[in-house]
């Protein structure tokens, strides 16, 4: 009995020990995955809130393309005292509608004039704003909507201003999101396109990381958590997906198949949050690439849109 005694003792304390190791095991690869040191999720959020500006060139070499407009350099104080500069595009013949184009992250003005020529042909004007701390315009921080949402509502009361009756909105990756989240601020556009636009900022930071989808998690939650302590800057605050659930602005979500920058699912969740809204998945489109893909069918796919609101 006694024998059978001390090896039942013997197997429950193994029992037990094993138990024991196991937790110490799970604890220290928890350890090891989530508690990303600071610097590293500094690093992170020093990189993705401070880009390379592109400057965007002289207003000279556009007008030259596009001489049959009027072309005039302007500027927007922003709340916070930002100086946000732009291109303010007219035709000869105004059809009192006008269009603000968002560039994406890292670009400039520039890269929004590109679209300006099929609005003016229609009668639009065209506003191609700098977004803050980006080409020209002032702003030290790029912060994914926190404050671009109330530059681009201040940038459509400009436009109301200076004789726009009729706003309307094209948005480009994240000038598509930025847009999106202005517009369920105020109902100052009548119809708005958003491409290759992202549902969530978290999720899509941690896709464009190199790293394990846990380690990829923390340095973003590190990160985000870094920048609200050392620049204010809530993130939580933040969700293209809460604001077009809410917007009563008509949005034509456009996004290609092949899109490996920001995958088309985040526009079709965006879709699914607003019945309003219009999906248009563009087959062999990469990002922001529906225009080259399909140049006629965006034109008119985006023409019709705002002609219909």
């Amino acid at each position: 009995m006694r024998f059978r005694c001390r090896s039942g003792t013997n197997q429950e304390n193994r029992a037990s020990y094993l138990a024991a190791v196991r937790r110490l095991l799970i604890t220290l690869f928890f350890l090891m995955v989530v508690s990303v040191p600071v610097d590293v999720s500094a690093l992170f959020c020093s990189a993705t809130l401070h880009v390379k500006r592109q400057f965007p060139g002289s207003m000279d070499f556009y007008q030259r393309r596009f001489p049959a407009a009027d072309w005039q350099a302007v500027s927007l104080a922003a709340w916070d005292h930002a100086q946000l500069r732009a291109w303010f595009i007219r035709p000869r013949q105004h059809s009192e509608g006008c269009v603000i184009v968002l560039h994406g992250i890292s670009d400039s003005r520039s890269g929004g004039v590109g679209f300006a020529p099929m609005f003016l042909e229609r009668g639009y004007a065209v506003l191609a704003p700098d977004s803050r701390a980006h080409g020209e315009s002032g702003g030290e921080l790029v912060t994914y909507g926190l404050l671009e949402r109330y530059d681009t509502v201040d940038w459509a009361h400009w436009l109301l201003r200076s004789g726009c009756s009729r706003l309307y909105g094209l948005g480009e990756s994240l000038g598509a999101s930025v847009l999106i989240e202005a517009t369920a601020l105020e109902p100052v556009f009548r119809a708005a396109a958003a491409e290759s636009a992202y549902s969530d900022l978290p999720a899509i930071a941690e896709s464009r990381l190199p790293t394990p989808a846990l380690l990829s998690n923390a340095i973003v939650r590190g990160g985000m958590a870094y920048a609200y302590v050392r620049f204010g800057l809530d993130f939580a605050q933040t969700s293209p997906l809460q604001a077009i659930a809410i917007t009563t602005t008509p949005i034509l979500l456009i996004h290609g198949l092949q899109d490996e920058k920001t995958s088309p699912l985040h526009s079709r969740a965006l879709a699914a949050a607003n019945t309003r809204a219009v999906l248009w998945l563009v087959p062999n489109a990469g990002h922001t690439g529906a225009a080259s893909a399909a140049p006629l069918e965006f034109r008119q796919r985006v023409l019709a849109w705002f002609a219909a609101h």
